[in-house]
């Protein structure tokens, strides 16, 4: 014999894949750069290759740093 059907009590939203896909290339940029160099003060399983575990991320030693002050500035309010 069968119980009675169960429904979830809360109502799961669907993810929206489209805004994924369009966003994995611009946010591809910041990963596996050759100047990458892990911060060694983060703990070993951040060691990402991603630019926000750099030693030099948003430091005047990172060469790109030009790039992400612009990206922050595209951000900032009008």
């Amino acid at each position: 014999m069968k119980g009675p059907a169960r429904a979830p009590a809360h109502r799961v939203q669907p993810r929206d894949w489209r805004s994924a896909v369009t966003e994995a290339p611009e946010e591809d940029r910041f990963i596996g750069r050759p100047c990458y160099a892990f911060n060694k003060s983060l703990r070993p399983n951040l060691d990402d290759t991603r630019c926000g575990h750099c030693a030099h991320y948003l430091t005047a030693r990172c060469p790109h740093i030009d790039e992400f002050l612009d990206d922050v500035e595209d951000l900032a309010p009008d």
